[in-house]
């Protein structure tokens, strides 16, 4: 089922919306009906981190946000830069948004980011396994006998 809804939504709505807009519009209609589809689909793209960070409120831990926030934050500001200088409102509105949630993802980043302390290095080394090298060393080779004698295993 989550399938067909993945299809539903990212293959057969963006495909009826296109084809609707190009065949039964005209005009400034046509403009503006695509630029609104164009606006909702940036707003969605620009949301969907809103899941991570109400985990990372959550657990107070920024494990499961992804860094791509600082990416969000930089397009959506240079994008709402160009279109407030542009005056279009297509441009603005979306990344606008996207801009003041990647500002949020940041902000909520820097607030339960927590660098490992040299005591957690420490013991996650310890519980990690033991390997042993596919080419040995000569010291690793050379072992001794019984009689103090250097032999090559």
């Amino acid at each position: 089922m989550p399938a067909i809804l993945v299809v539903v939504c990212v293959v057969i709505f963006p495909a009826a919306a296109i084809l609707h807009t190009q065949f039964l519009l005209r005009g400034d209609t046509r403009i503006d009906i695509a630029g609104l589809l164009c606006m909702i689909f940036s707003m969605i793209a620009y949301a969907s981190p809103l899941f991570a960070m109400k985990t990372v409120y959550l657990t107070k831990s920024v494990e499961y946000m992804p860094f791509l926030s600082l990416v969000f934050f930089l397009n959506g500001g240079v994008w709402t830069v160009y279109a407030v200088l542009a005056k279009d409102t297509f441009v603005g509105i979306p990344n606008g948004t996207g801009f003041f949630l990647g500002s949020l993802q940041l902000v909520l980043y820097a607030i339960y980011w927590k660098p490992k302390s040299s005591g957690q290095v420490g013991d996650d080394l310890d519980n990690e396994q033991q390997t042993e090298p596919l080419i040995k060393s000569s010291k690793q080779l050379e072992q001794t006998n019984e009689d103090g004698v250097a032999v090559i295993v």
